[in-house]
């Protein structure tokens, strides 16, 4: 592309209206050109050209360039079928400019028509066609990312010539082949991102109802409104200049487009666009990868790396070298709330992050390879055996548990658990004997509630005496507050999770062998805690509580005993223990297999039952957990959690009164309710066959049949989070 004039730079102003009548003499012909060939039409659009044009362009170009680039606009508007529908106003604005921010000017139309229009040839609409565009026509003119172009603002020829540009070069591009062949197009930025990890400039086209973007030179097959930068784009702020979105207009529209190579410049006419993007909800599914030697952060360097933790099959990457900025690196699919440990292999050794979780808003992950840990587990990325499974797992839990001995240690010692601002302590027993890794525990909740310290000091140490298991350490916990609902508070579910595993860890429980129960206000703890934890016991029995408004749906796999004096009638417990007697049978009935249950009403004893309630503990112990139920019953309560058995959902969607039924037979596996999107099949080999197809059913959707490979980062994802080595998941299937 030869330019009919030579380089020229824009400077400061517009042209106003009055000042149509007093043209430069080498602009003047243009108006009378348009009006000729164009008619009235023609005369509109040089008039809007010239009104807006800045005051150096009104110097330096001519009659000559105008005109060619008026009449190629409306070359395209008759020829392709979506141009001739474009507003009068839109065409003015959004098509007809020559220029798009303060580049050189040069005439690109005519190439860029005649390179454009076989890429649209066959194109139905803007859409189709702008897509098609930012597919193929950066590779036709051998233009690409690269931070080596002389400047952020080249004019397309300058970045042809060098086969290079910044975000904001190719989206100069972008915006004038969309132009070339009539459709309305703008860049759009940000002068820095929220968190001030610079600037970014792509792409708004106009579908023909509504302004759509798109990254230039990022082509997404899914469509328009997609981008690595979407997330961070939301949290853009309108009454923040420096941290909102603006998009260029040819006529001011009250703003200027701001220019990071020129922070003075008011040149560019803008609109203020952030609400749009604001608004934006969709999940987070890129993120930017970029791997450093070391902490100078100078280079990059270029390997093979992996994504592990998603759906088990991990996306291959390769990391990018030199110094670029932050759109130029290998996108990764990932889900907000996930948690995903990132592999690469450097000179034929394999090197492992940290587990990472990517919050909604982030685009652009920096790793340094000096950082990372060197992988010593098998199968990390290829999927695993059965037997090499049982054997990665074992390997991981031992190093896991090195790690953290020291600290459970502490705490066990100690007989007490600090979780953020509550401690919670105990006092314990142990009974009998048992071989190491096949001890039960017991955890007993003493009454009292909402009393002075004192009071429910001694609700405490008299719990420890109340029970006598044949075999196992019993456990009173003292619990952290003295308010009524001693035990219904969140901060209960971390300290007896955190509890249970220390016990598993360095006092030889089993797992599969642990107990709840509860007298009084210890037992209305039974009945909040057992159906939302029921993955972690053997059995529960509520002794003398109140219900409230906990439901007993998630009790389908642990069996459940009600004890209550029939004369306890203190907030009317033998009315509704006598009622919730009778739903869970009802319960047991409809679902065979399901909701196993003892029940006691006493007769004629009040609140305290004359420790005739001590029966249900021998009928706990004859019970181990259901550790892969092939069902299950799924309903969060006020206090919710991520997972629950085989399934867990991804952070932040788990909602108060949210239910999911879901049932394994065979190789099919069946969810039912509310399942949002990005919910994990947390899969072993004790549920179906891993090595075989599994089909999934979603409620009405489509089935899908999947593989799942056993994966050691699965299982090391499960372990970080929960220190069960009996329910560590060997493989994952996520829902989307």
């Amino acid at each position: 592309m030869k330019p009919i004039l030579p380089v020229l730079l824009v400077g400061l102003g517009t042209f106003s209206a009055a000042a149509l009548e007093e043209l430069p003499e080498s602009i003047a012909p243009f108006v009378q050109h348009a009006q000729t060939r164009h008619g009235d039409f023609g005369k509109r659009a040089a008039s809007h050209l010239l009104e807006h044009m800045p005051a150096s362009d009104l110097k330096r170009l001519n009659a000559e360039f105008l005109s060619e680039n008026l009449d190629l606009a409306m070359q395209a508007r008759e020829q392709f079928p979506w141009a001739a529908k474009v507003p009068e106003a839109l065409f003015f604005n959004d098509v007809l400019p020559y220029a798009v921010l303060d580049e050189p000017r040069h005439p690109w139309r005519a190439e860029f028509l005649k390179l454009a229009t076989p890429i649209v040839k066959d194109a139905k609409t803007a859409e189709e066609a702008a897509q098609l565009l930012n597919q193929h026509f950066f590779d036709k003119i051998g233009v690409h990312y690269d931070t080596g172009r002389k400047r952020a603002n080249q004019s397309p020829q300058e970045s042809i010539e060098q086969g290079r540009a910044s975000c904001s070069g190719l989206s100069i591009i972008l915006v004038n082949a969309c132009r070339a062949v009539g459709i309305p197009a703008r860049a759009a930025g940000i002068p820095m991102w929220p968190d001030k990890r610079g600037n970014h400039t792509w792409v708004e086209i106009h579908d023909g109802e509504a302004w759509r973007f798109t990254g230039a030179d990022e082509y997404d097959a899914k469509g328009l409104d997609r981008a690595w930068f979407t997330q961070k784009a939301a949290e853009a702020q309108a009454d923040r200049p420096l941290h909102a979105i603006y998009a260029t207009s040819w006529e001011p529209k009250g703003t200027h487009f701001p220019l990071p190579w020129n922070r003075l410049s008011q040149q560019v006419g803008a609109v203020n666009v952030t609400a749009r993007y604001a608004a934006e909800t969709e999940r987070v599914d890129q993120v930017g990868i970029r791997l450093f030697a070391n902490a100078d952060r100078g280079s990059r360097i270029a390997v093979k790396g992996y994504l592990l933790g998603g759906d088990g099959v991990p996306p291959e990457f390769t990391t990018k070298a030199g110094t670029t900025d932050l759109n130029d690196m290998p996108q990764v699919p990932i889900l907000p709330g996930i948690a995903y440990r990132l592999v690469f292999e450097v000179d034929g050794k394999t090197f492992q992050s940290e587990m990472l979780q990517f919050p909604a808003g982030t685009s652009t992950l920096d790793l340094r390879l000096d950082e990372l840990k060197p992988i010593a587990v098998k199968g990390a990325v290829k999927g695993l055996t059965q037997k090499e499974a049982v054997e990665a797992g074992l390997k991981i839990y031992q190093e896991l548990l090195a790690e953290q001995r020291e600290q459970r240690a502490k705490e066990l010692e100690a007989k007490s658990i600090t979780i953020g601002e509550h401690e919670m302590k105990w006092l314990e027993k142990t009974f009998g004997d048992a071989p190491e890794g096949e001890r039960s525990l017991w955890i007993s909740m003493h009454g009292g509630g909402g009393a002075p310290p004192r009071v429910n000091d001694q609700q405490w140490r008299n719990q420890i005496k109340l029970y006598q298991p044949k075999e196992g350490i019993y456990v009173a916990p003292r619990a952290p507050t003295n308010t009524w609902n001693l035990w219904h508070q969140a901060h209960i579910d971390p300290l007896f999770n955190r509890l249970i595993e220390n016990m598993i860890a360095l006092r030889g429980v089993d797992p599969n062998k642990v107990y709840l129960m509860g007298y009084s206000a210890g037992g209305d703890g039974v009945w909040q805690l057992a159906p939302r934890m029921a993955d972690r016991f053997a059995a529960a029995s509520m002794m003398a509580g109140h219900p409230n408004e906990a439901k007993m749906l998630g009790l389908r796999n642990l069996p459940f005993g009600i004890f209550c004096g029939s004369e306890d009638r203190a907030h009317k417990r033998n009315e509704v223990c006598a009622q919730r007697m009778k739903e869970i049978k009802e319960m047991a009935e409809a679902d065979p297999g399901g909701y196993v249950n003892m029940t006691r009403l006493y007769k004629g004893l009040p609140h305290w039952m004359n420790l005739k309630d001590a029966e249900s503990v021998p009928w706990m112990a004859d019970f181990t957990r259901q550790t892969w139920p092939k069902k299950l019953v799924w309903y969060q309560d006020d206090v919710t959690h991520d997972r629950f058995y085989w399934l867990e959902l991804p952070e932040g969607k788990a909602e108060k009164g949210q239910r999911i039924e879901a049932e394994i037979e065979g190789q099919t596996i069946t969810l039912q309710g509310d399942v949002p999107m990005g919910t994990r099949i947390l899969l072993h080999d004790a549920l179906l066959d891993l090595d075989q197809p599994i089909l999934v059913k979603v409620n009405d959707r489509k089935s899908t049949t999947v593989e799942a490979k056993r994966s050691a980062e699965v299982m090391r994802a499960a372990l970080e989070k929960r220190l069960d080595p009996k329910q560590t998941p060997t493989a994952v299937i996520v829902i989307e």
